[in-house]
């Protein structure tokens, strides 16, 4: 980091992140934060888990979460960014049949979001609703993910927004996935007894070793890389690059 900080604290936020404060109290007119990290990722609990997990339908999750546990309530009440209306909600519900497997209903969301929402970069903003993603069929990985925690959600089910990144290099012969040069952006929902299970709808991916976990939230206002109050006067401009290679 440059330049130095005068005060640097890390600690965990009420969702289990690994966060760093850092105050710099020097002029400057330059602030650059590299970070790098090896990441070991095990996929294979998940893969282990989910045809049992699978069985469970989506009306017997909703009847087993308890009002006291709020770790779980605080992802099923929607924020600014997932709220929904009564267009998603009966989107949501067309799709949730009542005794289908939950799981099996989310992957149908994912593929379905996937196919009928067209990948449009600069059409949104951070601040953009579901409602007029909903509407347009357009977005990006942000909003993909906000449109379906909002189905979801409609439905007094838990999820949670994931922010990431993917590999940025692709198998021979395969297609880089949209979203591979910057944080991406997907949504996992929660089973009791199994834990999350993540879904990527931008590119109608379960999640696998090519996904690095950085943060999860109730949405992406959660899960800011960096954000801090600057004071000072003139124009500013902000350059991120990421680079994820496999070991």
């Amino acid at each position: 980091m440059s330049p130095d900080p005068l005060t640097r604290q890390t600690y965990e936020d009420a969702f289990g992140n690994n966060l760093e404060y850092f105050s710099i109290e020097e002029d400057h007119s330059e602030l650059s934060v590299t970070s790098v990290s090896i990441i070991e990722n095990d996929y294979k609990s998940v893969d282990e888990k989910w045809n049992e997990a699978a069985k469970i339908s989506w009306k017997e999750i909703k009847d087993s979460i308890r009002e006291n546990d709020y770790s779980i309530l605080q992802f099923i009440a929607p924020t600014t960014i997932t709220e929904f209306n009564c267009d998603i909600k009966e989107f949501a519900e067309k799709i949730f049949s009542k005794n289908t497997s939950f799981l099996i209903c989310v992957k149908t969301l994912m593929q379905t979001i996937f196919t009928d929402w067209k990948f449009s970069s600069g059409f949104t903003t951070i601040a953009t609703p579901p409602s007029e993603v909903f509407k347009l069929k357009k977005g990006v990985c942000q909003d993909f993910a906000n449109l379906a925690l909002a189905c979801i959600r409609s439905l007094g089910l838990p999820a949670r927004y994931v922010s990431g990144y993917i590999e940025t290099i692709p198998p021979e012969g395969e297609k880089k996935m949209l979203g591979a040069d910057a944080s991406h952006a997907w949504f996992a929902v929660f089973v009791p007894n199994y834990g999350w299970f993540d879904f990527d709808p931008t590119n109608n991916k379960i999640p696998k070793e090519e996904y690095i976990v950085t943060s999860w939230g109730r949405d992406y206002f959660d899960v800011v890389p960096l954000k801090g109050v600057m004071t000072g006067f003139g124009e500013n401009t902000m350059d991120v690059a990421v680079d994820v290679v496999k070991m």
